[in-house]
């Protein structure tokens, strides 16, 4: 996304310089009067433009990958130099051209612009820092969400040895039922042959007791 932001700036940063030298080199030279104060004041305004946009190409190789910042930073070289000789060259015109009142006058313009050049440099830079401020919250947001990722697959695995767990209890307290209910027949037969045992014996006591009689007393 970088990259392609800033060869769409380079682009404007191009045209822009071509401009610059078509009026610095071409056009205020041959001018005089009105004339040339609106060329100057034109190529001036260019310039600051042309400032502006490489505090933005500026922004945009920083938050480049390495591999294509070196190359960024190089091309941002270049075009500083080739903007200072323009500059140079664009103050050498202006102090030639005007002389007494005019020069005063154009002076007085060109601290007013000046003026209203630096609250926009500065409005760039905060704007450049804002960019970057945001593209932190959106590395730290990533990593956040890559946390968060994580987390729910742990909670996953989590949930899935709980799962796991809780069947092997409902396995658990079916057997305990099973044998819960062979206890329990179990204890069924045990009384069963309890009480037959008694009426075996009862019976046997009773057989016992009438030939007793029988024999002794009959």
């Amino acid at each position: 996304m970088s990259s392609e932001k800033f060869e769409t700036l380079d682009d404007d940063f191009t045209s822009l310089l071509d401009s610059l030298r078509e009026r610095i080199e071409r056009k205020i030279p041959y001018y005089n009067g009105e004339e040339r104060k609106t060329a100057i004041r034109h190529a001036e305004r260019n310039m600051e433009e042309a400032n502006i946009v490489l505090q933005e190409m500026e922004g945009e190789a920083k938050l480049a990958p390495i591999s294509a910042r070196t190359h960024m930073l190089s091309k941002l070289r270049n075009y500083r130099k080739e903007i200072e000789q323009l500059n140079r060259s664009l103050k050498r015109g202006t102090s030639s051209g005007f002389a007494g009142s005019e020069a005063y006058g154009f002076e007085k313009n060109d601290r007013a612009e000046a003026s209203q050049r630096a609250k926009l440099m500065e409005g760039t830079q905060i704007l450049n820092r804002t960019t970057e401020s945001i593209a932190r919250s959106h590395q730290i947001s990533a990593e956040t969400d890559q946390i968060g990722v994580e987390t729910i697959d742990e909670l996953g695995r989590q949930r899935e040895v709980l799962v796991r767990t809780r069947d092997r209890l409902v396995d658990t307290d079916t057997n305990l039922s099973r044998s819960r209910k062979i206890l329990k027949t179990m204890a069924m037969r045990v009384m069963t042959n309890k009480m037959i045992l008694i009426v075996v014996i009862l019976v046997e006591l009773a057989i016992l007791g009438v030939v007793i009689w029988w024999k002794f007393f009959k």
